[in-house]
Order: structure tokens, then sequence, then C-alpha cells
């Protein structure tokens, strides 16, 4: 009797359809939130849907643009424009039916509702007055909070966040007696505070900040420049032997590992490429593109160019400083594909720039040749169309002069709103305090903030007007 029974249980429910509704399996960007690396999300649902009511009845609060494409019962959703950090945002899906369901016996899916949250706006930087000299500071824009992260007896040199923002890698010095420890800076790692809900990531980061740990000393070995990879797994680091100044080279330490020397032949400036798997280094007259293992054939070498100065982060393109026989320097181009392309000539220097998040502009900080008793550069913030017009050119638009400034440092958001830049104020009558990259003692610095609007293929630019921030240099966004 009971088979009976579950045989025309059985029977009525393949002649009638499955009535109950179907719903949203997994939403992966629900409660997390998102960094410019995140690309797009994903919505799986329990039944194939019909996927022009799911596109219809789809709402996102403030909405974000994007486009839709789907495999199966997943679909994804990509937003065509870097997301504002700091904003949160609403998600909700109702009245969306399956795909397979009789005519007039169409389920609605069962509703939906999640939210997420972009990371906040923050960025760290260095102090320079009073008890914040020398120490790195975080500062979050979005809660307007102010964190000093490192010791007071530890001057910083430079630094480097991890790519979820929770970390930062940093070199510094002792400060009771700096002038002999400059060529003694330390790395070091230090906690931001900020809580991270990535969606890639099964917990939360949420260590308070201002917890400092030693990453490698400077017994033996000199430490100079450093870089971090896009992953965050591996330091690379310049070091140069003190029993012996001719052992000069880079070293590399993995991610719970011992450093290892990389044993390729020594080279300048140097940076590691976005896929986290190679260095692009000044070699000679040339810059050489070699693998992250020792003792390893270079991948690439390209004889016309002297300087990397950035890639983009996709890794598509990179952007290129070639020194001219007439002394003037091209900026170019070069695709991954092996294209090269000059984009700007100038007189004057180039000294850094960074992709937007799209790679169709780069924000560059050049200088200008002021001619007068003296030849004297003049920097400026610029952006550079990546689009050629009609004559095949590369538009150029000042977005900010700076004059009687030697040494700037530039920062473009994450997501392409804003660039700090810092005013430094040299010290012309003491030997005493902090020291900028080209040795000059500071007297006073100060942030400031550019909002920016993509405008350079409008022929009537917005006026772009700097916003004063806080005093310090040197300053970094969170990423």
């Amino acid at each position: 009797v009971v088979i009976v029974i579950l045989s025309l249980l059985i029977g009525i429910l393949l002649w009638t359809g499955d009535r109950t509704a179907p719903r949203v399996r997994e939403f992966t960007w629900q409660d997390k939130q998102v960094g410019a690396e995140d690309k797009a999300f994903i919505l799986t649902f329990s039944r194939p849907m019909d996927q022009t009511s799911v596109e219809a009845n789809l709402n996102i609060v403030p909405p974000i643009p994007g486009k839709i494409s789907w495999a199966g019962r997943k679909m994804a959703y990509t937003p065509l424009l870097p997301l504002p950090y700091g904003t949160e945002y609403q998600f909700q899906l109702t009245g969306a039916v399956e795909q397979f369901a009789k005519p007039g016996n169409k389920t609605a899916i069962e509703p939906f509702k999640a939210s997420f949250r972009t990371r906040d706006r923050a960025f760290a930087y260095v102090g320079v007055k009073a008890e914040e000299q020398g120490r790195l500071i975080f500062y979050n824009l979005t809660r307007q909070q102010k964190t000093i992260l490192t010791p007071p007896d530890l001057l910083v040199m430079d630094f480097k966040f991890y790519p979820d923002g929770s970390r930062i890698l940093f070199s510094a010095v002792r400060s009771q007696n700096k002038e002999q420890d400059l060529l003694s800076a330390k790395l070091y790692t230090v906690t931001t505070g900020i809580s991270t809900r990535a969606p890639a990531q099964e917990t939360v980061s949420s260590d308070s900040g201002g917890k400092v740990e030693l990453v490698l000393d400077s017994k033996d070995y000199q430490n100079l420049k450093f870089d971090l990879s896009a992953d965050g797994k591996t330091i690379v680091v310049q070091r140069v032997s003190r029993s012996n100044p001719s052992e000069f080279g880079l070293w590399t330490i993995q991610t719970g590992t011992k450093p290892k020397p990389l044993d390729h032949e020594p080279g300048g400036d140097f940076m590691i490429t976005p896929d986290s798997n190679a260095i692009a280094m000044a070699q000679g007259q040339g810059v050489g593109i070699l693998p992250l293992t020792p003792n390893a054939q270079p991948l690439d070498f390209l004889p016309k160019f002297g300087m990397v100065l950035n890639f983009a982060k996709d890794g598509s393109a990179a952007v290129m400083v070639k020194f001219n026989s007439d002394y003037t320097r091209s900026l170019f181009l070069v695709k991954n594909q092996g294209s090269e392309q000059e984009i700007l000539r100038t007189t004057g220097s180039v000294h850094s720039c960074e992709f937007s998040a799209q790679n169709h502009i780069l924000y560059c900080l050049l200088s200008q040749l002021i001619a007068g008793e003296e030849f004297k550069e003049e920097p400026f913030l610029a952006a550079i169309s990546l689009k050629p017009n009609d004559k095949n050119e590369y538009t150029l638009k000042r977005l900010v002069l700076l004059p009687e400034q030697q040494e700037v440092h530039m920062s473009l958001s994450p997501d392409d709103l804003g660039i700090l830049f810092d005013q430094i104020v040299p010290e012309r009558s003491s030997d005493e305090g902090l020291i900028t990259d080209e040795g000059q003692i500071i007297a006073n610095a100060r942030l400031w903030l550019l909002p920016l609007v993509d405008d350079t293929s409008s022929d009537t630019p917005v006026k772009l007007e700097a916003e004063p921030l806080l005093t310090g240099f040197n300053a970094r966004w969170l990423p």
C-alpha cells in the first residue's frame, strides 16, 4: 500500500511539475568588501532561469552600469567602470521566472536581497611634525580616522601595501642615530587595522592596527630598494654585502621561507611584473625581464629603453622611458604583443606614471625645463589619453602645476577618482630632520587630493582644483 501511495505522489509531481520557487543559491559579493581587483560578481541559481526576466528584474542601488553573461545556471555581472570606494550597495532580485516551466505555470523566484560595499577610501603616508615625524600613518577618509602605525623609534623610508590592505611592508631605520643608520634599513610589516572581507576570502582579517613584525634584518647586508609582488607572496630586495661591496644584487623572500639571492647580473632600478613571476630591471643599455628563480635565463631584453615606469595591472602594457641622443626623453607605450608607440617626447623629466583601471588614461608626474639664468625643472601632473586621435597623436592635458618643487610623489586611487600628491618644503638652515630621496632636509610637507574627471577626449576640460588634506608626504592609497 505504501509503495502504491508513493508511486501516485511521484506521478502527480511529475505531471504537475516542481512548484517550489527557484532561488539564488550563491551571490559571490554578498556581505563582502569589494576592491578594484574584483572584476565581476556571479549569481548561481537553483534552476535554469529565464535570462531576460532576470536581467529585467535585477536592481542595484546605487546603479552599477555593467554587462551580463550566462553559463548554465550562473550569471556573471561585470561593472563597466571601477566602483567608487567607500560606497554601500543594495542588491535585489524579484519577479524573475525559471526557464523550462510550462506556459502559465512559471513560478517566480524567491525574493532575494543582499548588500555589499567597496573598501573604505583610505591611504597611508609618512608624518613630518612632532610625534608623527618619520612614522607611518594610516588615514581612513571614509570614517575620518587617523591611526599612527609605527613606533617613534623607527623612521620609515618607504612602504608598499599588501593586496588586501590589511598589512603594509615598509623599510625603516632606528631614529636614535639616523646619521650612522641610514644604510642599516630593515624590512618590517605592520597591520593597518582595517577589516577585510574580500570575495575570495574564507575568513575575515581584523587584526588591530600597529602590530609590527621584522621581516629582514641588516646585520650582514645593507637593504636598498625593495618591491612587493601583486599577489603579496614575494618580496624582492636589492642588497649589498657589508664585508664584500662587490657582492651586490637582488634577493627574494617568499612567504614562509628564508631570503635567497637571485644571482642575476647586477642592474639598476627594478619592478616586479603584474603576474608576480618576473622582474623588469635596468641592465646596461636596456631593460631585462628576468624570472624570479635563481640562476635562470632572462625571459626578454629590450635594448631601446632605459627604465620601466609602470605596468598596467592586467599586464597588457607597460610604460617605459627612452633616453635620446639629443638629450630629450621619450615615453613609450609597450604592449605585451610587442608593439611600441611613442606617446610623449620632452626636454624635461618623466618621474612616474600610473595606468587608469581601464588602461585608457596614463596619469604622469612630469617636469618641464624652464630657461633662465639657470635651467630648472618644474614638475606638473598630466593625463595622457592612450587612445590616439585622428592624427594618431596622444593627447596630453595638464592637471596641476607644481612650482618650486624638486621632489613630488603621486598616487592614483584604485577607483580612478583622485590623485594624492605631496608638496615638500626643504629646510635650508638646518641639518636635522627627515630626508627626501634627493637628500634634502624636510622642513614641512603637505598632502593634497586632486579629484579626477575623465575629460582627456573633451575639448572643454573640467577645471580641477586640488584640496589640501594633511601634513605629511609620500602618500599611497589603500588598494
